[in-house]
């Protein structure tokens, strides 16, 4: 991983398959982390798509629902992961998702992709006018804990099996 082949893309209506194999790789989710683009037909995925560009843009959202940005790690050409920005919260995201949500594809974990993304993800916070970050994660994904405390993240809550972190921007 080279420092200057890292980059954050947001998400677009149209895709290219490297994104969609990522996806699939992915799977459905786990440790807390909901692939709401992982789905079993590729006219599925195409509404999937379509539906996230509309939740970014904030306009008819769905009831219940924040507008939330997609954006996907590349390190060169290859998509890695992506993550999830938030820029506000309801009550169910204070308690399960918070600001910010990312995954790395499994074939890429444990190269340090976790922390650039949420590195990244952080500025895209800070640019969009958020000030505090809530992250949320399960209580036993100590991968996860360590990124987000690497990254500043100050230590909430723990309760329920989940851990509630905060970050200061600014």
């Amino acid at each position: 991983m080279s420092e200057h082949s890292i980059r954050l893309r947001p998400l677009q209506a149209e895709e290219t398959p490297e994104i969609r194999e990522m996806i699939q790789e992915i799977g459905p989710g786990e440790n807390g982390f909901v692939n709401g683009l992982y789905t079993d037909t590729e006219q599925s995925y195409r509404a999937k798509l379509a539906e996230n560009v509309q939740i970014a843009v904030g306009d008819d959202l769905p009831p219940g629902h924040v507008r939330q940005q997609i954006y996907w790690l590349y390190d060169g050409e290859r998509p890695v992961g992506y993550g999830k920005l938030r820029f506000s919260l309801t009550e169910a995201l204070r308690e399960h998702g918070g600001h910010i949500g990312y995954v790395i594809r499994p074939s890429e974990r444990g190269k340090g992709y976790g922390s650039r993304m949420l590195k990244a993800l952080l500025i895209e916070a800070e640019k969009g006018g958020v000030n505090r970050v809530l992250l949320t994660c399960n209580e036993d994904n100590t991968a996860s804990r360590s990124i987000i405390e690497g990254c500043g993240g100050k230590l909430e809550q723990s309760a329920k099996a989940s851990c509630k972190y905060w970050i200061e921007l600014g």
